[in-house]
Parts: structure tokens; C-alpha cells; sequence
């Protein structure tokens, strides 16, 4: 791999990757970045956590510095919070330059967008409905654009983004450069590609350099009401310092919360029932530590890039491979190693075989975790604060109290093993019932593998307005079992109807 002195990339932009930590680039961003600048069009082929918002991120920022105090490059992603996210990224390159990139999503008030548009930032990171409301209201000119990247191109053809897509690009100056990026290439992006993009060169990260070689895979096999004192057992082991939980449902995910809570963690959830509000405040605190565990369902969790999340559990079975990739994808990002640990039920010992049939990568079986293991995890928790308080050697302050007390004891290491006690987090035996989920069982029958929801309707439902409200006007579809809107057109193409 280059150092990003190597790509001969603007001083202000490598001294920002140097104060963010990143030394060498990723291989998605080895291939990317060096064709990028030299203004090719670009087709990125890569499952997320593979560094690829840093990839477009960089040379986006590198044409612009310098140039004018206009909309010059626009990133159109799936979700709002992916918007977000992506956003803070490019900011974060760009913190020593004076380019600034400002998500706009569905959801949010739509003056106080216009209101920062006004200031003229030079980078729009949007979702593709109200990106298209802007530009009929001509709040968002594009004369000056130099480059538009497509980010999870494949997820917007899932939502039925993609006849919004092919309308803005068609909108766009022809003179541009275009990046497009997805973990799939399904046709309807292949044709999307065809029509708008030039001669793109095509880099392909194969799944062996993605995150999931870097995820320790493992599974315990236990009851549906073993689940919660198991799993609390297993966090007193790993003591994780970020860990994501996922719930199949919203109702699962309020009471693992609470329960965790209960029990003496720091965990709050995330749902598509949550406003926008209460959702920031949620992944600020997640990524602060001062939350140790978020509970998320599949929907709320999509698109979120949360660096150091060293554990992912996975309460309840993702209903395919997909959703599982996508689940344990949150850990062992950039390079760094991570634990992926699913709880699975007998009767869903064969859901998980199919999992792994498609995912090639076998799930190492772990045995269910016993109260003595969960105990000797916190005491090892608390001799290791013991340690490092003493190597930051701060407690001079201390040392009379403590040889009087030794004295007075007349037994040092009984005064040690009273400290150790003190701070060893104890189990906590406060009786937690959680509302019982169906298993999610493999159906011989295809159709039939997505047809029973086992509960999860009611999170369906919210996924679709939490991820569209503000995204899509009315139109005449309606949405397929994963999830993504499919309208009336041909075949292959979602229909959707832009209504002003």
C-alpha cells in the first residue's frame, strides 16, 4: 500500500489523514484515488468499511481547493444518516482547507437548509429526493460542478431511487467526472453506468479485502429465555469498548435497552421510530463512549460508519446473508480487528448453516459462557484498571493513606483484594423478561423464505417512511419484500413519478 504523500495530494489534505491517523491508504483507495485525479470516470466495486468514503472523499476534495465558492461536487447516498456521515468524513479531510460539505436529507426543515446553502458550500452530500426538491426550486445550482459520486448505488436501486438518479444526472453539466459505487453490480446500475458515465475504469476490492477476514465469527447456541442472561454474561467477558447489538424488531430493541440498563450498562437503542433528533443524540453519545452498548434494528443501522466498534452481537438472526454481512461489517473496519458473536436457537441451527453456505466463511461454535467466567471477566477487567492506574503513577496523593491502612490491616494483599472487590462490576441477578420473537427458520420453498417477517412488520413499515419521508413524493408503487420500493415501469427499472 502507498503512504498519502505518495499520490501527490495537496499538503493541507495529507496533514489532515496524518492527524486523523491514516499513515497508508486502503487497497480500495491505492486503485481509486490516483485514476480519480487524473479525472477518469470511475466504477468502485466494495462493501462498506473498506475506506471507501476516503477513496472519492480525497481526490473530490483535492480538485476542489482553490476554486470557486460554488456547488462543485455532489454525493448522492441512500440514507440520510449515511449523508450525515459521509459528510463529517469529508469535513474531516478538508478541516484544514476552506472547502466545507453540507449534508442535505429528507426530514430535516427545508429553510434552514436553504438557509446554509446561502453560504455557499462547495460539497453537497444529499439524499436523491430532496436533492431533485432543491433543484426545483433552484435553491442548488450546478454550473460549476466538477464531479457527482453515486454512493451505494445498488442500496438506491433498492429504494427505488434510481429513475430519480438518472433524472439529476441528466440534469447535470456533461462536462463532469463520475464516480459510482456499490457492493453489487445488478443490471439496472450496469445500464446506469452505460448511459451516463465515459469510458469508467472499474476497481474491484474482492470480499478476502474486506472487513470480514478481519471478524472472528462465532455463535452460541442457546434458548430464546437463555438469550439475555447469556448475553449479559458474554459482555462481562469481552468488557467491549463499543459494541452494537441487533434486535430484529423496534419492540426487541426498547426492551434490550432497558434491560441492559437494568442490569447496570450504559446502552441506549436506535429505530426507525426515533426522530431525527433523538437519533443524533444517540450515535453522539455512542461515539463519545458515553454509551458502551447500542441496540439497533437492521434499518436504523444502514449506512452507519461508526469507527472503534470492536463487538457486534447479534441478538437476534438477520432474516439473509446480506443483512448478516451488513450487521457484522459495523466491526473490524479499517484495517482493525473486531468479534462478531450471533445468538441462534435450535430451531434456527439450519438458518445459520444457510448463511454460511452463503457467505463461504464457516461461524466458529462457542459454548454457552457459565457465571464463573462472567465473574473472572470483570476481576480481570478490574486488575487491569488496578495496573494502569498504577503505571500513570498519579496516586502520590494516596500513598499515606494507603501504608497506614496496610499497617493498620497488617495484611497488604488482603487491602488489595478489598480494592479489587470494589472495582470488579458484580453480576447483576435483577430480573429481565424480554417479549419472545419467533425463530427465523430456513422455508424450503423460496418465496416463502422472505413471506413470514416473524414479527417484524411493524419495523417494516417504519423502515419504509424513516427512509423515504422527505425522499419520495407520492407515485404509484408500492414496496417489494426487502424493503426497496417498486412502481409500476418496466421490468428492471422502477417507475417513480416526481410530483412537485
Amino acid at each position: 500500500m502507498k503512504t498519502f504523500n505518495e499520490f501527490g495530494l495537496n499538503d493541507h489534505i495529507v496533514r489532515a489523514l496524518n492527524d486523523m491517523g491514516f499513515e497508508e491508504s486502503t487497497p480500495i483507495q491505492n486503485q481509486t484515488v490516483p485514476a480519480t485525479l487524473e479525472g477518469k470516470d470511475l466504477i468502485g466495486q466494495a462493501q462498506t468499511g473498506t475506506g471507501k468514503t476516503a477513496a472519492f472523499g480525497i481526490p473530490l476534495i483535492d480538485r476542489i481547493i482553490g476554486g470557486a465558492r460554488a456547488i462543485q461536487g455532489v454525493v448522492l447516498t441512500p440514507t440520510r444518516e449515511l449523508a450525515v456521515q459521509v459528510a463529517e468524513e469529508i469535513n474531516r479531510i478538508a478541516q484544514h482547507t476552506e472547502v466545507h460539505a453540507l449534508p442535505i436529507y429528507g426530514g430535516q426543515d427545508i429553510q434552514r437548509q436553504i438557509k446554509a446553502l446561502k453560504k455557499k458550500p462547495q460539497i453537497i452530500v444529499a439524499t436523491p429526493g430532496r436533492f431533485m426538491d432543491h433543484m426545483r426550486r433552484k435553491t442548488i445550482r450546478l454550473n460549476d460542478l466538477k464531479m457527482v459520486v453515486l454512493d451505494e448505488a445498488d442500496e438506491m436501486l433498492n429504494m427505488g431511487f434510481i429513475d430519480d438518479i438518472k433524472e439529476i444526472l441528466a440534469e447535470m453539466p456533461t462536462e463532469r467526472q463520475t464516480l459510482l459505487f456499490s457492493a453489487t453490480m445488478p443490471k439496472a446500475i450496469q445500464e446506469l453506468a452505460t448511459k451516463f458515465m465515459k469510458d469508467p475504469e472499474v476497481v474491484s476490492i474482492k470480499a478476502k479485502e474486506a472487513t470480514v477476514s478481519n471478524i472472528t465469527q462465532e455463535y452460541v447456541e442457546v434458548s430464546e429465555n437463555q438469550k439475555f442472561d447469556v448475553f449479559c454474561r458474554l459482555l462481562d467477558i469481552h468488557s467491549p469498548e463499543l459494541a452494537i447489538v441487533f434486535g430484529r424488531t423496534k419492540r426487541r430493541v426498547d426492551e434490550l435497552a432497558e434491560g441492559l440498563n437494568k442490569r447496570g450498562y450504559e446502552a441506549e437503542g436506535i429505530h426507525g421510530d426515533l426522530n431525527q433528533a433523538k437519533r443524533d443524540r444517540v450515535l453522539r453519545r455512542f461515539k463519545d463512549k458515553t454509551i458502551e452498548v447500542l441496540v439497533a434494528t437492521d434499518v436504523a443501522a444502514r449506512g452507519l460508519d461508526i469507527s472503534g466498534v470492536t463487538h457486534v452481537y447479534n441478538f437476534d438472526l438477520p432474516q439473509d446473508s446480506e443483512s448478516y454481512v451488513h450487521r457484522i461489517g459495523r466491526t473490524g473496519r479499517a484495517g482493525r480487528t473486531g468479534i462478531a458473536l450471533t445468538f441462534v436457537t435450535p430451531r434456527e441451527m439450519d438458518h445459520l448453516k444457510a448463511i454460511e453456505r452463503m457467505t463461504k466463511r464457516k461461524v466458529d461454535r462457542r459454548p454457552v459462557p457459565t457465571m464463573s467466567e462472567a465473574i473472572e471477566g470483570q476481576q480481570r477487567m478490574a486488575v487491569e484498571k488496578l495496573q494502569e492506574a498504577v503505571q500513570q503513577a498519579n496516586y502520590s496523593d494516596y500513598k499515606a493513606v494507603a501504608e497506614q491502612l496496610v499497617e493498620d490491616q497488617g495484611d497488604s494483599v488482603s487491602v488489595i483484594a478489598a480494592a479489587l472487590k470494589l472495582l470488579t462490576k458484580e453480576p447483576n441477578a435483577v430480573p429481565v423478561k424480554l417479549t419472545e420473537e419467533a425463530p427465523m427458520v430456513k422455508k424450503k420453498n423460496k418465496r416463502n423464505v422472505h413471506s413470514r417477517r416473524n414479527g417484524q412488520r411493524g419495523d417494516y413499515k417504519r423502515h419504509r417512511n424513516d427512509r423515504h419521508k422527505g425522499d419520495r413524493k407520492k407515485g404509484g408503487g408500492s414496496f417489494n419484500r426487502e424493503g426497496g420500493y417498486k412502481g409500476k415501469g418496466k421490468s428492471g427499472s422502477p417507475k417513480r413519478k416526481y410530483n412537485k
